[in-house]
């Protein structure tokens, strides 16, 4: 089955917006993830052969859901990052989710460790001296707090799209 061309350049708009508003305010608004719930109840009817309303198209979004409430009580990932990737999974249909999931986990451990090495040598002075007296809260310092979530989602989707026009030119 192939992407429909214009749900992958829509929800790649609505990823390039969101990313914007997500790094200029470090705050992804609730207003998303009920769009992105209205558009998925639009898609049952305008792609009835893309979506469904069965558990299997709910399974991967509400992980997501589960795994983001349990990174934001560990204040690894913002709330409104969790919801958008839950809402957002659900306008992804059920038969590319595991592949998105699968571009998903590769740009979040890229630039994951990337931010880490980065912070690290940035600050390698501070975590040194921090790690000698084992100041925690000093540690904690040198790599901040939660990063802009959306623009890695959107990483993946690039990534993600790549492969779905690669499919559809052939």
């Amino acid at each position: 089955m192939k992407f429909p061309l214009v749900l992958l350049l829509f929800l790649g708009a609505e990823l390039a917006i969101a990313s914007y508003i997500d790094i200029k305010y470090r705050k992804i608004s609730n207003y998303w993830s009920l769009l992105n719930i209205v558009l998925f109840l639009a898609c049952l009817f305008v792609f009835p052969t893309l979506y469904s309303f069965t558990f299997s198209t709910f399974f991967y979004p509400l992980v997501f859901l589960g795994v983001g409430f349990i990174l934001f009580t560990l204040k690894i990932m913002g709330g409104g990052d969790s919801k958008f990737l839950f809402s957002f999974f659900l306008l992804v249909p059920e038969s590319f989710h595991e592949l998105f999931f699968l571009k998903l986990i590769y740009s979040t451990i890229a630039i994951g460790l990337y931010l880490l090495i980065y912070n690290t040598a940035k600050n390698f002075d501070k975590l040194l001296a921090a790690v000698r007296v084992m100041n925690v809260p000093g540690i904690k310092s040198v790599y901040g707090t939660k990063f802009a979530y959306a623009p890695v989602i959107a990483i993946s989707w690039v990534a993600f799209s790549w492969d779905m026009i690669r499919d559809l030119v052939k």
